[in-house]
């Protein structure tokens, strides 16, 4: 089969599985539904905050606070995009198709991100202008000409698809869905805040550095806090995708489906 030919067949794959459509406007809504949520309450209550937290509001990250649960989808359907097809057995048909078995991971990679990317890009963008328009009401609203708003607003479509492409990986390393979302829980949403609690020098010295907490810092304001710069979080979160995808493809090379 031809390259274009494994592209094509990936791009059935995920249009075919149900449950693409409902995760990724599941995604879509979280992002939008939850950052206006929490624009709206900011708005109504920020007249009632202590002057140091007031000084300290960023209406940016207010705005797309819904990325960190939209993550949870797009992650989830990641592992699925590869599981599911070990789960019914259709990946040995798929090998026996492509032997060189490589460009089948590629190829999921790819039709993944450009799947993702820009549906991201348009629920980033809606989160961001929607957030906006609450905060507008009592004068905090930005535009996305304000400092790191573009940024932002691209860099949480970016942190989402690699996102996905970790929870890819995930699935291909472990071949079934219920311990891929575990361990994509676990890393995204349960490690960090298990981490707060331990000494502060410990905390400091490790909790910048997790998968999570680097990638955000692209589109979320962590002034004040010993953190990752935003491309550097950013960069850091791709390394843990390039070493997930290596570790990927020597499985696929090495191990039967």
């Amino acid at each position: 089969m031809t390259r274009l030919g494994v592209l094509r067949s990936e791009w059935t794959k995920l249009r075919s599985l149900r449950s693409t459509v409902w995760t990724l406007l599941v995604a879509l809504a979280l992002m939008v539904g939850v950052g206006a949520a929490l624009a709206r309450v900011s708005a109504d209550q920020y007249a009632t905050l202590a002057d140091a937290r007031a000084h300290g509001f960023e209406a940016v990250s207010v705005s797309l606070n819904g990325v960190g649960l939209a993550q949870l989808a797009i992650g989830v359907l990641g592992v699925l995009a590869v599981s599911a097809e070990y789960g019914t057995g259709m990946i040995r048909a798929t090998l026996t198709v492509v032997p060189s078995r490589l460009p089948v991971l590629w190829a999921k990679l790819l039709v993944f991100a450009a799947v993702v990317l820009p549906l991201a890009l348009v629920g980033s963008v809606a989160s961001f202008l929607v957030g906006q328009a609450m905060l507008s009401g009592s004068g905090l609203g930005v535009g996305l000409g304000a400092p790191g708003a573009m940024r932002s607003v691209v860099g949480a479509a970016l942190y989402l698809t690699v996102a996905g492409l970790i929870g890819i990986t995930l699935g291909a390393l472990v071949r079934n869905t219920a311990a891929g979302i575990s361990i994509f829980v676990s890393a995204f949403y349960i490690v960090p805040p298990l981490l707060s609690a331990l000494p502060a020098a410990v905390d400091r010295h490790v909790s910048p550095y997790l998968p999570s907490n680097a990638g955000e810092a692209i589109y979320r304001d962590f002034t004040g806090l010993d953190w990752l710069s935003p491309w550097t979080g950013f960069a850091l979160l791709c390394a843990y995708a390039v070493v997930l995808v290596g570790a990927a493809a020597w499985r696929l090379l090495r191990f039967d489906a």
